[in-house]
């Protein structure tokens, strides 16, 4: 069985470190991306780190005569779905973008992968689904009903999916829903680069820890948590991207359609990540409480005992390797990508 493997959006932070994963466990692997926030510099460091060859094609998945001409060109036996725009603030200002980039996006890349007769799909999905919870921690069935528009078009694109599994029973989807990945391979030869304001906590703690920013706003001081800040599941992107290759393996076994929480089963506070950072860096990161964002929840942390029975799966890492880590990709590239050496 080949095991080409075509990754939409793999040159962005989660992507890209799923490349090395991939790669690192044997597989061919082909990159989709626009470059919309993200860097061609990233494949470069993949193919470093991993002493392999990606093969990247800049462009869209809405480009459905550049998807035919890549799928008549390599045999893939699975696609890894990460291509999206991801700011949840930003899904509140332009809906439309969100809904035409990741809902029209998939659907025309399901089209052309039914036309050539490739049915493993690993869509990229998040915790946002599930809204705000109502019972802590968050199991697969808990209720979905997301909060933005951001979180909407992932839950809509799962219901899509449901909807073509259940029309045709050759696909085998994984709906990996992703809590908060933070951290950066400990080569720090890649990490997240934002390509403004960061949307994320870490990468923002990270610029001002560097000097890029002068201190950090924290959003909402009053939520009924531990220190009145927001509560998250904060998962090393390395073992994030390890529960790609292990639901590739799961697709082999024809599952169907499953979805499974990645996560690492706790939550954190804004102002505990902020301790834990400063501890691991030696840094200060000044911040300030202002009011909270639109679309925002108090306290959301995960199950992921299912992945853990069902792919094999759990998060080795520690929160101390993630701010380890993040500092040391950080102080490595102060400009990100920015200023990256160029092949």
């Amino acid at each position: 069985m080949t095991k080409q493997v075509l990754v939409t959006g793999g040159a962005g932070y989660i992507g890209s470190h799923t490349c090395v994963e991939l790669l690192t466990n044997g597989y061919q692997v082909v990159v989709l991306d626009n470059l919309c926030n993200s860097s061609r510099e990233a494949i470069r460091r993949v193919e470093l780190i991993t002493d392999a060859k990606v093969t990247f094609v800049e462009g869209d998945i809405r480009d459905r005569k550049l998807l035919k001409q890549l799928f008549s060109e390599h045999r893939f036996n699975s696609v890894v779905h990460f291509a999206g725009l991801k700011a949840v603030g930003e899904s509140t200002v332009v809906p439309l973008r969100y809904y035409d980039n990741n809902v029209s996006g998939t659907v025309t890349l399901c089209e052309e992968m039914a036309e050539q007769g490739v049915f493993n799909l690993v869509f990229s999905s998040s915790a946002t689904v599930y809204g705000d919870p109502t019972s802590l921690p968050i199991k697969e069935d808990s209720p979905l009903g997301a909060t933005n528009p951001y979180g909407r078009s992932k839950l809509m694109v799962e219901e899509i999916l449901e909807d073509l599994h259940r029309s045709d029973s050759r696909w085998n989807i994984a709906l990996l829903r992703y809590f908060n990945p933070i951290g950066a391979h400990h080569s720090g030869m890649i990490g997240e680069d934002p390509n403004d304001i960061p949307n994320n906590l870490m990468p923002y703690i990270s610029q001002v820890a560097i000097g890029m920013r002068d201190k950090l706003s924290v959003f909402g001081g009053d939520y009924s948590t531990n220190d009145g800040t927001g509560v998250r599941d904060y998962i090393h992107v390395v073992d994030l991207a390890k529960g790609h290759v292990r639901a590739i393996e799961k697709l082999n076994t024809e599952c169907g359609l499953k979805a499974w929480n990645l996560g690492m089963g706790e939550g954190h506070s804004v102002l505990e990540m902020i301790d834990a950072f400063e501890q691991a860096s030696d840094q200060t990161v000044p911040y300030q409480i202002v009011d909270r964002r639109p679309g925002d929840i108090a306290a959301c942390w995960a199950d992921a005992s299912l992945a853990e029975r069902e792919l094999g799966w759990v998060a080795e890492k520690s929160l101390q390797d993630m701010m380890i880590d993040t500092w040391r990709w950080q102080s490595n590239n102060p400009q990100g990508y920015a200023v990256a050496h160029s092949s």
